[in-house]
């Protein structure tokens, strides 16, 4: 069952990371236990936590493998369709957002203490990150998954 936006992100307010709200909106209808996904994108928040790849656009690169990813070590057609739709996707989240880089669309760097303490002064996590998580959902739901 997939959950709407906004229980994936009642989920992230809840303590959820932006990867794995955005996995988890997504997996059961691609066969991935809502447990296991949360395990899987675990360390995918706050860009690795390193302030790189958006948490959210990892969880939805997740999704992408989900769905399109090889089966097999010899699947390379869906290898060549996984890596397509996901250059896409990168694509379109960039243009849409200004980048995919954490640091970049917080205006911090949140893998410091001084980057952490201007988040929370900020409020960033409860207003860029919400954003940014709806803008994968919305373009995962737009790209058809």
């Amino acid at each position: 069952m997939r959950l709407t936006s906004k229980e994936a992100l009642s989920y992230f307010n809840k303590g959820l990371n932006c990867a794995q709200a955005v996995l988890s909106a997504f997996c059961e209808e691609y066969g991935l236990s809502r447990e296991t996904a949360y395990r899987i994108a675990g360390g995918l928040g706050s860009g690795m936590r390193s302030g790189e790849i958006c948490g959210a656009v990892s969880g939805a690169v997740l999704v992408i493998g989900l769905k399109y990813g090889q089966k097999t070590y010899s699947d390379f057609e869906s290898k060549k369709t996984c890596y397509e739709k996901t250059e896409e996707f990168l694509k379109k989240y960039g243009d849409a957002n200004g980048s995919i880089i954490c640091r970049d669309l917080l205006g911090c760097d949140i893998s410091t203490d001084e980057g952490r303490k201007t988040a929370n002064a900020k409020d960033l996590y409860n207003t860029v990150c919400v954003e940014k998580i709806k803008s994968a959902l919305t373009l995962l739901e737009e790209l058809g998954y």
